[in-house]
Parts: C-alpha cells; sequence; structure tokens
C-alpha cells in the first residue's frame, strides 16, 4: 500500500516542494522515516502515531516507511506532522484517494489529536499558489496567515477527526473568527506611541538629515554628546516613512512569518518595522541562524529601519557583519545543512558619542584620553562608514531652545516631502527592480544622475581633495538625487551636491583625526 502528500520544505525565503512518500508493508512493525532529516522530522513518528490512536486510527502491526523526497534537501521542523499522518491514512484507505489531489498540507500534530500551528507558511502557501496547487491544508491557527495569499483554496483543520471527517465527506471547518488582517505589534509599536518630530527642539541639521534619508531611503548616522536627542531623532523616522506598498508588506510579513512572529491574529504587518537591539545582542540573533534557521534583527528590519543606538558598544566584529547586508541588502548564511539567504533591505541608521564620556570634542568637559578615544571611535571601522550615507552632527540643546514657544515642524508636514520624493522616484524607476534613489546600481548611475559639466567638475574636486572611494562618489551622488527630488528639481545641481556631501560630513568635527 502506497501514497503520496505534498508538502514543503522552508530554507531560509525559498521554499521547496516535498512529497511525502508512506509505504506499509508486510513485515516487521515498525515506523521508518527517511529522506536527510533534522532531529524534530525524526521524532514526528512518535508524535503521528500516538495522534492517530487518539483520534480513533488504529495502525496495523506492519512495516511503515515514510519518505520525504527528494532526499538530498534538509527537513527541518514539525510542519511534516500532518502530512505523514496524511499519507498513512490515505495508504490504509482511511481516506478516500482522489481527496489529496491537488493538495498540500502542514501542520504539527498534539498527542491528543491536534493540529498545532507551525512557522513560514506565508511564503509556504505563496510556493504552492506558484506550483499551481489549489488547495493548502493548514492548522486553524494559522488560517488568517494563509488566506492573505489569494487565488488558492485555504482549509484551516482543528485536530484530525475535523481533517478526515473533511477529506471523507467534504465537511469543510468553519474557520474562527479571527484579525486576518491585523497589525503587527513588534513591528508598528513606535508609531502607535504618536512620536512627533514637533516635539524635538532645535537640530535642524539632524531633522534635514533625517528627511534626506527617509526620503531615499539612506544610512544615517547621528553623533553628539549625551542628551542631545539622538535616539529622540532616530525613533521619529518612522513617522515620516512612506507607507508599505501591498507587495512590500506581503515581504516583509513572510520574513516575519518565519521567524514565528506573526501569532493572535496579526498576520499582515502594515507598517515598517522599527528593530532596535541592544548591544548586548548575539551575532546569531543579529544576522540570523541558531539551530533552526531563522531571520535575525538585521532581516526582521526588512523595508523598515534597524537602529543600533550607542553603536561603539556593540562588539566591532557585529558591526562589521553590516557590510553585506548594507551593501547587497540581503544576508546569506552558510552552514552544513546548506546555504540560506533572507532579505535585509532595511535602512541602517546608527547613534553614537564621540567618545567613552561622551563630550569630545570640548576639552572643558571631555575627560578621555587620545588612546581612549580612537579606540572607542575605532569600533566602526572605515568599510562600515564608508558604507553610511549621512553623518549628522546632533549638538547640545540649549536652555534656550527647551524653554522657547517656538512651534517645531510635526512629522506629517516632513512626511508629506518625503512621500512626494518616494513618487517621483517610483516614476522615474518604472520597471527596474528597485524603487528609491539608496537601491540604484552603478550602472544605471550616470543616466539617473547625469551631471553637466559644472557638476561633473564639481565632483571630480571634491573626490580628489577628499580621497574618497569609488563608493562614497556613488553614495554622494545618490544622496544629491534625493536632495534634488525634495527639491523638485529634475537635474542634479551644484547645489544639491554640495548638501550632499554636508550631509556626508556633518559629524566631522566629533572624529578623531
Amino acid at each position: 500500500m502506497f501514497s503520496r502528500i505534498m508538502s514543503a520544505a522552508i530554507l531560509g525565503m525559498e521554499v521547496a516542494l516535498i512529497h511525502v512518500e508512506v509505504d506499509i508493508a508486510q513485515g516487521l512493525p515498525g515506523f521508518i522515516l527517511v529522506g536527510y532529516l533534522s532531529s524534530e522530522v525524526k521524532e514526528a513518528g512518535e508524535r503521528v502515531r500516538v495522534a492517530l490512536k487518539n483520534a480513533g486510527v488504529t495502525l496495523p502491526p506492519m512495516r511503515i516507511t515514510v519518505n520525504l523526497a527528494p532526499a538530498n534537501v534538509r527537513k527541518e521542523g514539525t510542519a511534516f506532522d500532518l502530512p505523514i499522518a496524511l499519507g498513512i491514512l490515505k495508504a490504509l484507505g482511511n481516506i478516500p484517494k482522489e481527496s489529496t489531489e491537488g493538495l498540500i498540507a502542514a501542520g504539527e500534530l498534539g498527542l491528543n489529536g491536534s493540529v498545532n500551528p507551525v512557522r513560514g507558511v506565508l511564503p509556504f502557501v505563496r510556493k504552492a499558489k506558484e506550483e499551481g496547487i489549489k488547495r493548502c491544508l493548514l492548522p486553524m491557527e494559522n488560517y488568517g496567515e494563509g488566506k492573505l495569499i489569494g487565488g488558492i483554496e485555504i482549509v484551516g483543520v482543528r485536530d484530525l477527526k475535523e481533517t478526515i471527517a473533511y477529506l471523507k465527506e467534504g465537511n469543510r471547518p468553519n474557520p474562527e473568527t479571527e484579525r486576518e488582517n491585523g497589525e503587527n505589534s513588534l513591528a508598528c509599536a513606535e508609531e502607535r506611541n504618536g512620536l512627533d518630530f514637533g516635539e524635538v527642539k532645535g537640530q535642524a541639521e539632524a531633522k534635514r538629515a533625517a528627511e534626506i534619508a527617509a526620503a531615499g531611503f539612506h544610512n544615517l548616522l547621528l553623533i553628539g554628546p549625551p542628551g542631545s536627542g539622538k535616539t529622540m531623532i532616530a525613533k521619529r523616522i518612522p513617522g515620516i516613512l512612506p507607507p508599505l506598498t501591498e507587495e512590500e508588506s506581503l515581504e516583509v510579513s513572510s520574513v516575519y512569518s518565519l521567524a514565528g512572529l506573526l501569532t493572535n491574529g496579526n498576520f499582515l504587518v502594515k507598517k515598517r518595522p522599527f528593530m532596535s537591539p541592544h548591544h548586548t545582542i548575539t551575532a546569531q540573533a543579529l544576522a540570523g541562524g541558531g539551530k533552526q534557521i531563522k531571520p535575525g534583527m538585521i532581516s526582521l528590519a526588512h523595508k523598515g529601519i534597524l537602529f543600533l543606538d550607542e553603536l561603539p558598544e556593540f562588539k566591532a566584529y557585529f558591526i562589521d557583519m553590516l557590510r553585506q547586508p548594507l551593501e547587497e541588502k540581503k544576508i546569506s548564511i552558510a552552514r552544513l545543512g546548506g546555504n540560506y539567504t533572507f532579505p535585509a533591505d532595511c535602512m541602517f541608521i546608527g547613534a553614537m558619542n564621540p567618545c567613552p564620556c561622551g563630550y569630545y570634542p570640548d576639552i572643558g568637559r571631555c575627560r578621555c584620553t587620545e588612546y581612549q578615544i580612537k579606540r572607542y571611535q575605532g569600533h566602526i571601522s572605515g568599510p562600515v562608514l564608508d558604507r553610511i550615507d549621512l553623518c549628522a552632527g546632533v549638538s547640545q540643546v540649549t536652555a534656550e531652545q527647551l524653554s522657547q514657544n517656538r512651534v517645531e515642524e510635526s512629522s506629517s508636514s516632513i512626511r508629506e516631502r518625503v512621500i512626494q520624493a518616494r513618487r517621483l522616484q517610483e516614476e522615474r524607476y518604472v520597471g527596474k527592480p528597485y524603487q528609491c534613489n539608496a537601491l540604484l546600481p552603478q550602472q544605471d548611475l550616470k543616466y539617473f544622475c547625469r551631471l553637466e559639466k559644472k557638476e561633473e567638475k564639481l565632483m571630480e574636486k571634491i573626490f580628489n581633495k577628499m580621497k574618497m572611494s569609488a563608493r562614497a562618489y556613488c553614495r554622494i551622488l545618490k544622496v544629491a538625487r534625493t536632495i534634488a527630488d525634495l527639491d523638485g528639481y529634475e537635474k542634479v545641481k551644484g547645489i544639491h551636491i554640495e548638501e550632499a556631501l554636508e550631509c556626508r560630513m556633518g559629524g566631522e568635527k566629533y572624529w578623531e583625526t
């Protein structure tokens, strides 16, 4: 007696279709699982056996062999429990063979026969739809998540008895009332707190840098003494970013699904993530990985913001881990079981003091030695600094600025300009795989940032005088393009290049030379 059920394996952001093949034959009784399995998949045999017993299905004293094919693909997680159980039921004749045609299944089984939720359902269903599969059988708790993908029938089940009744008699289970389009609490916490730039006194330079960064999705470093408002400014940047598009929302939700964070009815991330890890974070939590490969903080900030406060307090090794994601907008993790790639198209924001005490270059207040300052600033390597588009100095706020009743510009006003600049970029890059200036590849730079002779000479002068790298040259042009968009200019002018250079060198006075 042989049967086959469709399922899928999650490999980073990639999904591979898996055939769960079950053979039940005469011989020494046993339950054998094969096919390059992790320990949790190997344990599925005992879960499935007991779950079937408690669902009223008695397994005959025969040899049961389960193969998860192809055998060269690593299988991890508990999502294969349900398809293995279905394969056994089909092989025993407990469910009609035609009932599983065009069906793909995933779910973890409890010993009492319940079907428990699994992670990675969103990319799982997207892959099924791409492959032309018509039905997807999922745990009821994952039903709302699966329904986010249109064009494929989603069936949610609570236990094996309900599953058998559906496949034998067509009794479709009634889904529970769930918030299918809820907001992800982790991703939206900062925006719901009502943080507004109108609360930030002074700091015109830093606010302008934040606006430019948001408009072009550029990386930003804020540097200044303690208590000057660096963190305050950074936490308000999500409020001036444009809303996620439908496609971006599904991309971000897929990452959160893989991390197992789409819970309590929050199945769709509607607002841009804001991730702010503490400096005691581990390498795996930041970059991703672990025994069961999951996305890290860098990937959880996809299409949003990764904010590292007190940047030099992070280990230099961790900061250098940002090199690849900041450049390639993805992060690759190599393990013995295979290579995994997660998206990392995030806007990086760093905040730091110029020295351990925080008051350099104010020699009247700074207590640090030259060695301490160099060692502190040395945590951020040259290659990482080269990938940061804007560096804004945040000066100490005066008592007069704090006490005056001047009304500061609100986040909503800044956001309007940012959205308008983003619209210009979307129109300019229509049909391209990128939609903002920060992602503009070098080969398209000359076309979309075309300079006239006067501006070319200015860039050449800057390049030679500053002895900058080719990467820095390109990034200044991209920032200048964003400034031109904010000002409503079709072409990049000298004033835009000069402001882009000022923005890049804004915190220069704080660096030990």
